[in-house]
């Protein structure tokens, strides 16, 4: 089959991102799978990891309205949401809108709140409407909830709750450079006036049409068979040959079935294909599925981690 037309779009973004962001073209990939599937991403690492910077320089390559929210333990959900104003003239109240009112939202450091406030996203991010006193708002079109977390095992973070966790349809971890990309990290970002400026190249009607491309990506019954039994095999293991079933508290959820082949298709894209195979299901399936499979305290124990579980599974399980 011939390569997607509408693939070169995406080189100008490239250019651009990457002019900021050295040597994080995986990350670069997950974010825009999350953009042309309309699936929000959460981002994990340490920080100083440029975590920030990625979401930052990606929305700034958008022609979109882009908002960020800092979390903090003091932070209340009407600071995100927003909240009804009493005016004594009139004797009523107007709604006054929170940040969450934009295309693109930046939940910086997300596990740094309380679970109040995680939860104060939930609507949002799965309704795209919210919620203030007794009115409903539709939220703008295109919506993305695009967060950052430190480890939980660091001071001051919060577990979010897996209900708001599962709402997230790609989690990436974010690992440290090598030291080639550390080189020309310092030699670009080593003067005080170094920038980080980058143009918008993409439109909101840029992206509708690179989505409608993505969707149109054509995917095989057994592919969709395959997606289906890598999802099922974290919940019932023993029917697909496998003794992990101690290991796992809770299997990945049906929402990661419908999100794993919306990544492999915008994998497939990326890849300058229009069909999917099974190695654009295994490429996405980590970031899919590593926060929707709950682990046991004997695998907690043991010192494993989902993605050397969901690796069992993957080598376990016949590729069609």
């Amino acid at each position: 089959m011939k390569p997607p037309p509408l693939r070169p779009k995406l080189d100008p973004f490239y250019r651009v991102v990457e002019s900021v962001l050295i040597g994080q073209r995986k990350l670069v990939d997950c974010l825009l799978m999350g953009l042309l599937t309309d699936g929000h991403v959460l981002l994990e690492g340490v920080p100083g990891l440029a975590k920030t910077l990625a979401i930052r320089t990606v929305s700034s390559a958008l022609h979109l309205q882009f908002s960020r929210v800092q979390f903090t333990p003091d932070l209340l959900p009407a600071d995100i949401l927003g909240t009804q104003i009493y005016n004594p003239r009139t004797g009523e109240f107007t709604v006054k809108k929170g940040p969450i009112f934009a295309n693109v939202i930046l939940a910086d450091e997300i596990n740094r709140a309380p679970a109040k406030v995680q939860s104060a996203l939930l609507e949002a991010m799965q309704e795209r409407q919210v919620t203030i006193g007794d009115g409903t708002f539709p939220l703008p079109r295109p919506f993305f909830v695009l967060a950052t977390q430190n480890p939980i095992e660091q001071e001051g973070t919060y577990p979010l709750p897996e209900a708001q966790v599962d709402r997230f349809m790609l989690k990436v971890l974010i690992d440290y450079p090598s030291q080639a990309d550390e080189r020309i990290i310092l030699d670009r970002m080593g003067s005080v006036d170094s920038t980080t400026d980058v143009e918008p190249v993409l439109t909101a009607e840029d992206l509708a049409e690179l989505r409608a491309a993505v969707d149109a990506q054509h995917v095989d019954g057994k592919i969709k068979d395959y997606i289906v039994n890598i999802v099922r095999a974290t919940r019932t293991p023993a029917e697909y040959g496998l003794e992990i079933a101690p290991l796992i508290q809770t299997g990945a959820s049906p929402r990661a079935v419908v999100a794993l082949l919306r990544a492999s298709k915008a994998n497939a894209f990326l890849s300058n294909r229009t069909y999917v195979t099974p190695e654009d299901v295994k490429r996405t399936a980590p970031e899919v599925m590593r926060h929707r499979v709950i682990l046991s305290y004997e695998a907690e124990a043991e010192e494993l981690k989902s993605d050397a579980i969901l690796q069992r599974v993957l080598d376990r399980l016949p590729v069609p």
